[in-house]
Protein backbone atom coordinates (compact mmCIF):
# COMPACT_ATOMS: atom_id res chain seq x y z
CA UNK A 1 0.00 0.00 0.00
CA UNK A 2 1.22 3.51 -0.94
CA UNK A 3 1.02 6.43 0.96
CA UNK A 4 -1.14 8.21 -1.67
CA UNK A 5 -4.47 5.96 -0.40
CA UNK A 6 -3.83 6.87 3.18
CA UNK A 7 -6.35 9.46 5.03
CA UNK A 8 -4.29 11.39 7.65
CA UNK A 9 -6.57 10.37 11.00
CA UNK A 10 -5.67 14.32 12.19
CA UNK A 11 -7.25 16.03 9.12
CA UNK A 12 -9.38 13.48 7.73
CA UNK A 13 -7.61 14.84 3.81
CA UNK A 14 -5.41 12.60 1.71
CA UNK A 15 -2.09 12.11 3.47
CA UNK A 16 -0.45 12.53 0.22
CA UNK A 17 -1.65 16.10 -0.49
CA UNK A 18 0.04 17.47 2.83
CA UNK A 19 -2.51 19.54 4.02
CA UNK A 20 -1.84 19.18 8.05
CA UNK A 21 1.64 18.88 9.48
CA UNK A 22 0.86 15.50 10.79
CA UNK A 23 0.39 14.74 6.95
CA UNK A 24 3.48 15.88 6.03
CA UNK A 25 6.22 14.95 8.85
CA UNK A 26 4.07 10.98 7.91
CA UNK A 27 4.75 12.11 4.02
CA UNK A 28 8.24 12.50 4.50
CA UNK A 29 8.34 9.05 6.47
CA UNK A 30 6.85 6.99 4.10
CA UNK A 31 8.97 8.55 1.39
CA UNK A 32 10.96 5.30 0.37
CA UNK A 33 14.77 5.91 0.91
CA UNK A 34 18.01 4.11 -0.31
CA UNK A 35 18.20 2.14 -3.74
CA UNK A 36 15.24 1.47 -6.04
CA UNK A 37 14.66 -1.89 -7.24
CA UNK A 38 15.98 -0.60 -10.93
CA UNK A 39 19.66 0.55 -9.04
CA UNK A 40 20.08 -2.54 -8.06
CA UNK A 41 19.84 -4.75 -10.96
CA UNK A 42 22.02 -2.11 -12.30
CA UNK A 43 24.74 -2.58 -9.52
CA UNK A 44 23.83 -6.37 -9.80
CA UNK A 45 24.92 -6.73 -13.35
CA UNK A 46 27.82 -4.37 -12.86
CA UNK A 47 29.23 -6.68 -10.95
CA UNK A 48 28.50 -9.71 -12.25
CA UNK A 49 30.20 -7.66 -15.46
CA UNK A 50 33.20 -7.17 -13.61
CA UNK A 51 33.60 -10.87 -12.16
CA UNK A 52 33.27 -12.21 -15.85
CA UNK A 53 36.39 -9.31 -16.90
CA UNK A 54 38.87 -10.64 -14.19
CA UNK A 55 37.85 -14.10 -15.01
CA UNK A 56 38.80 -13.70 -18.54
CA UNK A 57 41.70 -11.38 -17.65
CA UNK A 58 42.84 -14.55 -15.28
CA UNK A 59 42.46 -17.17 -17.83
CA UNK A 60 43.77 -15.14 -20.80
Amino acid sequence: MTYDRLVCANCAAPVAEGRCPVCRANRERLTPQGLSPAMLLTLAVALLAAIALLAAVRTA
